[in-house]
C-alpha cells in the first residue's frame, strides 16, 4: 500500500508537471507570442500585478507602449491597445466586446457597472438610466447644489481657522454626501459633522482592497474556505463586506421611509424600483442594494478626485485663473447649473483636467469575440483580454500637442482626433451612467469655488507640496498622500 501510495504521488506529480510545461509551452508559442512586448509577459502576469499593488500600472502599460509600440502583449492572456480606431472597435455601442470577469472580481458584486451578463445590463441600463439622464436630476437640483454650497463654506471655515483648507476632503464630503442622498435617500452629514464616516473611511481602502482581489482572484474565492485568515485578503473583504452591510441599512431605512409616507417621501435615484406600480417593471431588494453600492464607490471619489485636481491646477496657473474668474464674473447672481452649461471656457477647464487626471486612469478590459479581429496589423485571437487605457489615450503626442503641460485652450477647436481619444467616462454601451452627476457636480463646485474665493493658491501648510499631488493609480486615481491643502483667500 506505501509503495502504491508513491507511486501515485510520483503521478500526480509528473502529471503536474506537465501540465505546467504545456501551459508554458502555449503561451510562448500560440498566437500572441508574435505580439510586441517584453519577454516575461509570455510566461507571467507577476510583474503587471507588481505594478498594480504599486498604484501604477498604467504609467508601466504606458512606458511600455512608448517602447513596443501600439500594441503589447502585457500577460499570458492580455493585450493593451494604443489606437483610436482599435479602441472605438473595442468599446463600441453596437458589436461592443463584452467585459470579462475582471469586473466581478474588482467588486464582489453584480451591478449595472459589473455585471458581464449583456442581457441583464440591458435590463439594468433600461431601469436605471432615466433618473441619471440630465431631465431626471432636475429633480435633485436643489439637493446637489446645497451639497457644494456647504462644500465652500466649509472650506471657508477651516482657511480661517488654520490658514489653508484641504480641498480633498471636503470635495470628497460634497460628493459622498449628494451621492448618498440621491441613492438612499440621505445624506452621510459629512459636510455638517466634518468627520469621515465608516463609509467614507471604506471608501478611501478600496481602491488597495479592490487590487488585492484582481491581483490574488484564487486567493480570494479559496480565502473564505480556509480555516486560517489569509490576513492582506482578510482586510480587502472586510472592506467589501462592510459597505455592503452599510448599504444594507441605509436602504432598508429608506424602505421604511417611502412606506410610511408615500408619495410625500423624498425620491432616491432608485426608490421608483421598490415597488413598481401595475404594469411597471421594478428591481428586487439585493439589486437594487448592489446598484446604489456602486453608484456610491463610482459617484464619490471619483468626482471628488477631479474636482481637486481641477482646483489645484488653476490655482497654479495664474492666466488660466484669470480667464475662467472673468468668464465666472458675467453670470447672472442666481446663476443654476444651465447657466454654467454654456460656459466654454469653464468647460474646456473641465475637460482639460478628466484628460491629464482621469479617476479612471487604468484599460477597461474586454474579451475578443470568439472569431478574433485585427489589430494594427496584429491578429488577436478570440477570448484574449484586450483594453485600452485613458491614461495613455490622453497623452498621445500625436493627437495632445504637448500632453503633459495644463492647457484648457486646447479644446476650443478640438480636432476628430481628440474627441475619439477621450474616454475618462469610458465608452460605447458601458460609458459611465454618472457622467451627468459628474459634469453637474464639478461645474457647480468650480464656479462657486472661483467666484468665492478670488485670490486662491496652493499652500505650503504642514509642508504640503506638488509631491503631495503625484497621483496612485490603481483602478481609481487619487493624490498619494490623500490631501490638497489650498488657501482659499
Amino acid at each position: 500500500m506505501e509503495l502504491f501510495g508513491i507511486h501515485q504521488i510520483n503521478l500526480a506529480l509528473i502529471g503536474l508537471a506537465l501540465g505546467v510545461f504545456a501551459y508554458l509551452f502555449s503561451t510562448v508559442t500560440g498566437p500572441l507570442a508574435k505580439l510586441p512586448g517584453p519577454w516575461y509577459s509570455n510566461l507571467t502576469e507577476v510583474v503587471g500585478k507588481y505594478h498594480l499593488l504599486q498604484g501604477r500600472k498604467p504609467i508601466y502599460i504606458d512606458e511600455l507602449h512608448e517602447k513596443y509600440g501600439p500594441v503589447v502583449r502585457t500577460s499570458p492572456h492580455e493585450v493593451s491597445i494604443k489606437d483610436i480606431a482599435a479602441m472605438q472597435r473595442m468599446y463600441s455601442v453596437k458589436g461592443e466586446f463584452p467585459k470579462t470577469p475582471w469586473y466581478t472580481q474588482l467588486v464582489n458584486i453584480e451591478s449595472v457597472f459589473s455585471t458581464i451578463n449583456i442581457g441583464l445590463h440591458r435590463r439594468y441600463r433600461r431601469l436605471l438610466s432615466a433618473a441619471m439622464s440630465e431631465t431626471g436630476l432636475l429633480r435633485h437640483k436643489q439637493t446637489i447644489d446645497g451639497k457644494v454650497r456647504l462644500a465652500i463654506q466649509r472650506m471657508a471655515e477651516e482657511t480661517q481657522r488654520r490658514g489653508a483648507t484641504d480641498v480633498l476632503f471636503w470635495s470628497m464630503c460634497m460628493t459622498t454626501d449628494i451621492i448618498a442622498d440621491l441613492s438612499f435617500g440621505q445624506s452621510f452629514n459629512q459636510l455638517e459633522t466634518g468627520e469621515r464616516n465608516e463609509y467614507m473611511r471604506n471608501l478611501a481602502a478600496i481602491g488597495t482592497a479592490q487590487s488585492i482581489r484582481i491581483s490574488f482572484p484564487i486567493l480570494t474565492k479559496l480565502s473564505s474556505y480556509l480555516p486560517f485568515p489569509i490576513p492582506f485578503i482578510r482586510k480587502g473583504t472586510e472592506v467589501l463586506d462592510r459597505m455592503r452591510q452599510s448599504a444594507t441599512e441605509l436602504l432598508q431605512r429608506h424602505y421604511r421611509v417611502i412606506e410610511e409616507e408615500g408619495e410625500d417621501a423624498k425620491p432616491s435615484l432608485l426608490s421608483k424600483l421598490y415597488h413598481p406600480k401595475a404594469g411597471e417593471e421594478g428591481l428586487e431588494f439585493d439589486e437594487i442594494r448592489a446598484n446604489a453600492q456602486s453608484y456610491i464607490v463610482a459617484g464619490s471619489d471619483t468626482t471628488s478626485n477631479t474636482l481637486t485636481y481641477l482646483i489645484w491646477l488653476v490655482c497654479k496657473h495664474d492666466v488660466v485663473r484669470g480667464r475662467l474668474v472673468e468668464e465666472l464674473d458675467a453670470l447672472p447672481v442666481s446663476f443654476e447649473d444651465g447657466d454654467l452649461k454654456k460656459l466654454p471656457y469653464l468647460n474646456q477647464v473641465i475637460e482639460e483636467t478628466l484628460r491629464m487626471y482621469s479617476s479612471v486612469p487604468a484599460g477597461l478590459p474586454r474579451a475578443v469575440p470568439p472569431e478574433g479581429i485585427e489589430f494594427c496589423g496584429h491578429w488577436i485571437p478570440g477570448g484574449t483580454t484586450v483594453s485600452a487605457q485613458a491614461y495613455t489615450m490622453h497623452r498621445n503626442p500625436v493627437v495632445f500637442s504637448n500632453p503633459l503641460q495644463f492647457d484648457p485652450s486646447r479644446w476650443e477647436r478640438p480636432t476628430q482626433a481628440m474627441k475619439d481619444s477621450f474616454v475618462p467616462f469610458g465608452g460605447g454601451s458601458r460609458v459611465c451612467m454618472g457622467v451627468h452627476l459628474a459634469r453637474m457636480e464639478l461645474r457647480l463646485a468650480a464656479a462657486r469655488f472661483f467666484l468665492t474665493f478670488r485670490n486662491p493658491r496652493a499652500s505650503t501648510l504642514d509642508g504640503f507640496c506638488d509631491e503631495d499631488m503625484e497621483p496612485n493609480q490603481y483602478f481609481l486615481m487619487t493624490p498619494k498622500k490623500q490631501r490638497c491643502l489650498i488657501e482659499a483667500v
